[in-house]
């Protein structure tokens, strides 16, 4: 997971596309050369921003801030430095002005992980569910896809208005297994049991 792929590490790789597909966003200022990488979750996920900032501090600049927004919302968030790895994830993920599914998309356990950790639930044991809501319905079913190839086999559930998708029944053990490593503790809330031995976790980074 550490091989260096530029100057990103192929497990920094996988949490900035497990973040793009979750909450993250990249911007390509106008006049700039290379396109950065904004994490911004509520400031009750200081711990989680704090591990995605641990994760990315040799990319990134200053360290997460509190930042107020509409409401009584509190923001924390931090920001990658401009690199040509981010441009070409921009790319990727920005090819009509907003974000997209990439056509290429390769998934791993990290980047389902950073996925869960960002936009996950597990209501009950057997009711799994990514919110996929930002992506079109078509990209919607593309994902879906794109977990079949790692043997998670889910469909799309329409929540109110919008769909998302849900996992089914026969790949929810597979899929708890296939996160549980990587999911940091404060994040654990969001599995309903822990299937391994917590000395099996992805250490954090």
């Amino acid at each position: 997971m550490d091989n260096t792929v530029g100057s990103l590490t192929q497990f920094q790789k996988s949490v900035v596309i497990g973040s793009l597909l979750g909450d993250g966003y990249m911007r390509h200022l106008p006049g700039r050369k290379n396109a950065f990488l904004e994490i911004n979750h509520a400031v009750s996920q200081r711990i989680y921003v704090d591990w995605k900032y641990k994760v990315l501090k040799d990319v990134s600049g200053s360290a997460p801030k509190e930042r107020r927004g509409n409401g009584n919302r509190i923001a924390y968030r931090f920001y990658t430095r401009q690199l040509p790895e981010m441009t070409q994830l921009w790319r990727q993920w920005y090819q009509i002005g907003k974000k997209v599914v990439p056509s290429d998309l390769v998934l791993d356990p990290v980047i389902l992980a950073v996925w869960f950790m960002d936009d996950g639930s597990m209501c009950r044991e057997s009711d799994v569910y990514l919110n996929t809501q930002q992506f079109t319905l078509s990209e919607q079913q593309e994902l879906v896809w794109r977990l079949q190839y790692i043997g998670l086999y889910a469909t799309l559930n329409k929540d109110k208005h919008y769909y998302r998708i849900r996992f089914l029944k026969s790949s929810t053990m597979r899929l708890t297994h296939m996160l549980y490593p990587h999911i940091i503790p404060s994040m654990q809330y969001k599995l309903s049991y822990n299937p391994v031995e917590t000395t099996r976790r992805s250490p954090v980074r």
